[in-house]
């Protein structure tokens, strides 16, 4: 048994923090909304982010970092990206040297341009990093329904701790060691989910999504291995497995919002009425940076951002793309 604490109280991290009780552990999540914490240890369900799930009664919910990260082994963050740095610098006074940090943020910080593995580093320098990410809604991970994730970290013995914390009978984690490439693969696939509700909220068909699929994985890459990650990464779990999920699942936050931007809803009017990060709306604009830095042609990404910051209208963006200029695919 493992003394678990996880850090952030939405559907994913609730889903992550019910799995983890399950297994055996014990698991105490950090919530920023006394609300979530009272309705987890008083009626065992997250009302307002995840209400749908009856949650293990074993599961310890608290508002106050320093008791969920007691004597915490292993810390879980799925806090949102634009919120991690401040809940690490929060956290740093109670983490005892070299307990595992498994980071399950998908997103990059917009200004720093830091991935969460680069937050950890700066914030809490003496953790071994874990990035976990794959093909996961959570709704479908609290059914038990059969998942697949990989957990990457450039420490074997971190890695192997976190593949036997999570795995079980329907969640199956497989290792790798290309932290970059994972949080990258991870994080971008937002973005181009959100280029997928586009096309199908303008009513478009299979031709579109297969070629925006196709063609946003080879700019994910582009970046990722810009970035030093390794190529085979993007076609994997974190990779093209996640981009599937996202670009066409029904569940996706991502997708939905795309769907919403191309019936005439504002960024600004979407986030007034939902409570849910999407998290490839910051993603877009970190990501569009940085390619600018790197030089990584990414249109797909460029065009989402100008939509989703510029005003741009949704089939002017895709005209624009239609129309670049002829190159080779490769």
């Amino acid at each position: 048994m493992t003394r678990v604490a996880v850090l952030g109280a939405g559907a994913w991290g609730t889903a992550l923090a019910d799995l983890l009780t399950r297994n055996g552990h014990a698991v105490r999540i950090w919530a920023h909304e006394p609300e979530v914490v009272a309705s987890i240890n008083s009626q065992h369900v997250n009302t307002l982010y995840f209400p749908q799930a009856a949650l293990d009664s074993r599961l310890i919910a608290s508002h106050a970092l320093e008791d969920v990260l007691e004597g915490a082994e292993m810390i879980c963050s799925v806090a949102p990206s634009h919120v991690t740095r401040g809940v690490f610098e929060r956290a740093a006074p109670f983490v005892r040297p070299g307990t595992r940090l498994v980071c399950a943020t998908k997103g990059i910080e917009t200004e720093t341009l830091a991935l969460m593995s680069d937050v950890a580093a700066e914030v809490l320098p003496q953790l071994p990093f874990v990035a976990l990410s794959g093909p996961s809604f959570a709704d479908e991970v609290h059914q038990g329904q059969p998942t697949a994730v990989v957990a990457a970290s450039a420490d074997p013995t971190a890695c192997a701790e976190t593949q036997a914390c999570f795995s079980n009978g329907y969640f199956r984690v497989y290792s790798g060691s290309d932290v970059t490439g994972v949080e990258l693969a991870g994080s971008l696939k937002n973005t181009i989910a959100i280029a997928a509700g586009v096309l199908e909220g303008l009513g478009m068909g299979h031709n579109p999504r297969a070629a925006l699929l196709t063609r946003g994985l080879a700019e994910i890459a582009r970046l990722g291995q810009a970035l030093g990650a390794e190529a085979k990464t993007f076609s994997g779990l974190a990779g093209m497995g996640d981009l599937i999920l996202t670009c066409t699942g029904g569940l996706s936050r991502n997708r939905q919002l795309g769907i919403l931007l191309a019936q005439g809803t504002t960024l600004e009017e979407y986030r007034a009425t939902h409570r849910n990060v999407a998290e490839g709306v910051n993603t877009a604009l970190g990501a569009t940076r940085l390619a600018q830095r790197h030089k990584i042609a990414m249109p797909i990404t460029e065009q989402v951002a100008a939509i989703l910051f510029d005003g741009a209208a949704p089939r002017e963006a895709i005209r624009q793309l239609m129309e670049r200029e002829l190159k080779a695919e490769q």
